[in-house]
């Protein structure tokens, strides 16, 4: 139970609702509007590379602002460029990317052209409308405000480090995987408006909710505290 209260642990912040109101965007669309749960489930895999891209900048920022940092593996620790964390990232969270996004379109069958099965990752623009630019939209401005300008006015790319910078997306995204691949099951069986209520009452209970940040400082810990005891 404390382990459990330590991950829900995080205090609701007015800028949160900014979050909510992107995820039931998708929601009032499929429901009210007439919106495609498919465009929806399509924008939820696009939502992985925006945050994505939003991280690379992170860490770009923080690179130019303090040259190097603390790398630490298997107990190790070494201070290493930035450039390595941007680069890492991208390799490592592109290929977390390019794996969720062809399971989603491979499952949903939207994939166009002849591209194969990655066709999706590589050009996931060609698939946006009009709807899905709205639903996009409102991602995009909940991220910039709630995430990345916080992190510039408060001058975080000082302060935090790369390392948590780098991990931060993940915890979020590997829900929302998991939840988008089920989701494309669902789509299969034509129950994708009903799916797509509870997705994003899930989403949003974790993206709000989930002290995530906190989870990482209490890795970093570990990691330092590893260092210490192999020192020893």
């Amino acid at each position: 139970m404390t382990a459990f209260r330590h991950i829900f642990s995080k205090t609701l912040r007015r800028d949160d609702w900014l979050i909510i109101v992107a995820n039931l965007i998708p929601v009032y669309g499929v429901w009210f509007l007439g919106w495609s749960a498919v465009e929806v489930f399509t924008v939820y895999a696009m939502e992985t590379l925006i945050v994505g891209i939003l991280t690379v900048l992170k860490l770009l920022i923080a690179a130019i602002a303090r040259g190097k940092d603390s790398w630490h593996n298997q107990g190790n620790t070494s201070r290493v460029t930035g450039l390595f964390f941007v680069l890492f990232f991208i390799l490592h969270f592109g290929i977390f990317a390019a794996v969720q996004t062809t399971i989603f379109s491979s499952v949903a069958g939207i994939n166009r052209g002849s591209g194969g099965s990655m066709h999706f990752f590589f050009h996931c623009w060609e698939y946006i409308n009009r709807d899905m630019a709205y639903m996009l939209g409102g991602f995009v401005i909940a991220y910039l405000v709630r995430d990345f300008f916080s992190f510039l006015f408060r001058q975080q790319y000082r302060t935090i480090p790369m390392m948590i910078l780098m991990f931060q997306p993940y915890g979020r995204i590997f829900i929302q995987q998991v939840t988008v691949i089920l989701g494309s099951m669902f789509l299969i069986f034509g129950a994708g408006k009903i799916f797509i209520l509870v997705f994003a009452a899930i989403k949003i209970c974790f993206e709000v909710l989930v002290n995530y940040d906190g989870i990482l400082n209490k890795t970093m810990e570990d990691l330092k505290n590893n260092r210490g005891q192999k020192d020893l």
